[in-house]
């Protein structure tokens, strides 16, 4: 059976142990919410030093910038 949870009457919900762990969330992390049909995503939001090296690779030619927007 799948980790449940039930939210509170502040509108909270703590999320189960073997989750946290397995997806190395902590406590003080920012998540976005993301509603998909009848479901939501919740997705860590990325520290600024995970972003690091992204972009590596990337073709910076044709770079569109915002003097070709309408």
């Amino acid at each position: 059976m799948p980790d449940t949870a039930t939210l509170s009457s502040k509108y909270q919900i703590s999320i189960p142990k073997a989750i946290r762990e397995t997806m190395h969330w902590y406590a003080g992390q920012e998540f976005v919410f993301i509603q998909k049909g009848e479901g939501v995503l919740v997705i860590p939001v990325p520290e600024l030093n995970q972003l690091k090296g992204i972009a590596k690779g990337a073709n910076p030619d044709k770079y569109r910038d915002r003097k070709d927007r309408f």
